[in-house]
């Protein structure tokens, strides 16, 4: 019998990362000093423009790095992911969750699901670990950024939930996203989906994974209390099975309710295909 297919998907700003991925070596680079002031500078040109906040982020970006005569090509924006930090234990979390995928009898795949930056995301430590990074792009000419190639908000989010669904990863191919596809010629049941995601910004996707049979955690900042209470509200509002602070280490609330999701899988899957192999003989 097949071994079931897990995948994990995962927000990044505020899920595996405390912060906003352009407010550490970017930032730095283009010498703003106050973080605020960059999004306060974002949030009015959205205003003004009446424009979307992601694509005001990413033109932003650009006009910054012009401004203060820095280098906009993909691989410097590769560089400054290096410096991005994240939560206690999401360095070993990987090859820790595909050992224990390994030895439950499951196969586990790990994608991200970002508003962040692509190009950022592909600079940290941990990108190899991704079967995907479905994330904000540019366009590049001459290597230079030029135009918002992707730009992923809260509802375009949870395109990327059927496309990993469908097992479809050129985010340019509409006709397939679209195709009908039966629902055990899926390559990753919704039942064998984990959302993680720390905010507002992913309710659509936690609600659509939920209501579809799979499984969302709410990650919190257990330092802030406004975090913690966020995260408490989604669970009970029910848009997600669990709330756990962002500490990945073995042995931590977010391990431990992982496991047990994980292994929920593992028995529903195996169940599922009992009875359907029974039904098929009366």
């Amino acid at each position: 019998m097949k071994i079931p297919t897990i995948a994990l998907m995962y927000d990044f700003d505020g899920t595996l990362s405390p912060a906003n991925m352009q407010e550490y070596d970017f930032m730095k680079a283009i010498g703003i000093k106050e973080k605020d002031s960059f999004w306060n500078e974002v949030y009015t040109l959205a205003k003004s423009q009446n424009a979307s906040s992601i694509l005001s982020y990413m033109k932003h970006m650009i006009d910054r790095a012009k401004a203060g005569g820095l280098s906009i090509k993909r691989q410097q924006f590769v560089e400054f992911g290096k410096g991005i930090e994240l939560f206690p234990g999401v360095e070993e979390w990987f090859t820790l969750i595909n050992e224990e995928g390994k030895r439950m009898g499951v196969n586990v795949e790990h994608y991200i699901i970002s508003s962040g930056l692509k190009e950022l995301i592909e600079g940290t430590s941990i990108a190899k670990y991704f079967k995907q990074i479905y994330a904000c792009s540019f366009m590049y000419e001459s290597d230079a950024a030029i135009w918002p190639a992707v730009a992923v908000d809260f509802t375009s989010k949870t395109q990327f939930i059927f496309m990993i669904n469908k097992g479809i990863y050129d985010i340019c191919d509409n006709s397939k996203i679209n195709d009908s596809m039966p629902d055990e010629g899926r390559p990753v049941p919704f039942q064998n989906m984990i959302y993680l995601g720390d905010g507002e910004t992913d309710i659509p996707s936690m609600r659509i994974v939920k209501s579809e049979g799979g499984h969302s955690i709410a990650i919190y900042k257990d330092y802030l209390d406004n975090s913690r209470a966020q995260a408490k509200n989604l669970v009970k509002r029910g848009r997600v099975n669990f709330a756990c602070p962002g500490d990945y280490r073995k042995g931590g609330e977010l391990y431990n309710a992982v496991m047990a999701t994980m292994a929920k899988i593992k028995t529903d899957s195996y169940f599922r295909k009992l009875e359907k192999k029974n039904q098929s003989k009366i």
